[in-house]
């Protein structure tokens, strides 16, 4: 049995229409990643799970559970983080995390080695109102409020928004322990270069799954000839790029410029030697392995 099936799913806001028959599983155990940009559909998709939210259409269950019919059922059994923080910031960390823990009929106590490698970097702060916490900090304590009653499928929407490289890192990291317990994880995320951290991810853009495999499948996948491109004049090398005959697509990608060529295979010397035609210099190109970022690009232009 999955621990989450969607099948048809469909959801509109006026003439919006922010989910297209959506049909996804996600296994036992799987740390699953929703990968897309703000408005994609991430956040509507994972309230409906969270039965928070009704679709217009299709159905879904969520360990064995219909999301509508057995919603309390269901609600005892998952755990719930989502984008925005809307934990009590006038209550204290330790206050909140009992709250949650009374609601659910259980303690902290009780699941203290559930949760222990979370709440463990929060506890020196136990006395601290929410509200004064770091943007890490909120982050740990609402992740320490979803697990508090050991959910069997934890839904978490956006939680690295917001907050900085080192704390990502280290909730990845959380995640991966909480995977080791057997624990179903479901995770939206704007930020492509997490896609490597999940099991299995699913490209998603307007409410439509572009993709959905692991990532180096993904990745493997993209099949056209990949350059990056380097010159002194970053804004005039994309111009140029894009007028070079033989482009298929041209993106910004950090310090360089990320170049896919028409053809079946690309000559990086032709190509240098064509940009220090139009007056670049500096000028710098090498083969480099596709991203999730360059797949999910080549998939919305598809």
């Amino acid at each position: 049995m999955s621990a989450i099936h969607i099948s048809q799913l469909q959801k509109s806001y006026g003439d919006v229409q922010a989910l297209q028959d959506i049909n996804l599983e996600v296994a036992p155990g799987e740390l699953f990643g929703l990968i897309g940009p703000d408005g994609a559909g991430k956040t509507s998709l994972i309230r409906i799970l969270a039965t928070l939210l009704l679709a217009d259409a299709g159905r879904a269950e969520v360990l064995g559970l219909d999301v509508v019919k057995d919603y309390r059922k269901l609600r005892a059994l998952m755990g719930y983080m989502p984008g925005k923080f809307s934990l009590y910031y006038d209550l204290t960390v330790q206050e909140n995390i009992d709250l949650f823990a009374t609601i659910f009929g259980t303690s902290l106590k009780e699941n203290y080695e559930l949760v222990k490698d979370i709440y463990a970097q929060i506890e020196p702060f136990k006395n601290r109102r929410a509200g004064a916490l770091s943007g890490g900090m909120k982050q740990k304590l609402a992740l320490s409020c979803a697990m508090i009653h050991a959910p069997e499928v934890l839904f978490l929407d956006e939680p690295t928004t917001g907050v900085d490289a080192v704390s990502r890192r280290e909730f990845w990291d959380m995640l991966d322990r909480l995977k080791a317990r057997g624990i179903t994880i479901l995770v939206s995320t704007p930020y492509m270069d997490e896609a490597s951290r999940c099991d299995r991810v699913a490209l998603i853009q307007e409410g439509r799954l572009l993709q959905v495999d692991r990532p180096e499948a993904i990745t493997a996948s993209y099949g056209a000839p990949l350059l990056g491109v380097r010159s002194d004049k970053i804004y005039q090398l994309l111009q140029d790029l894009r007028r070079y005959p033989h482009a298929r697509a041209v993106h910004p990608f950090g310090e360089e410029v990320h170049y896919t060529d028409r053809r079946e295979a690309a000559d990086p010397a032709a190509l240098a030697a064509w940009l220090e035609e139009q007056g670049h210099t500096g000028v710098q190109v090498h083969p480099v392995p596709a991203t999730i970022e360059d797949s999910f690009m080549a998939l919305m232009e598809a």
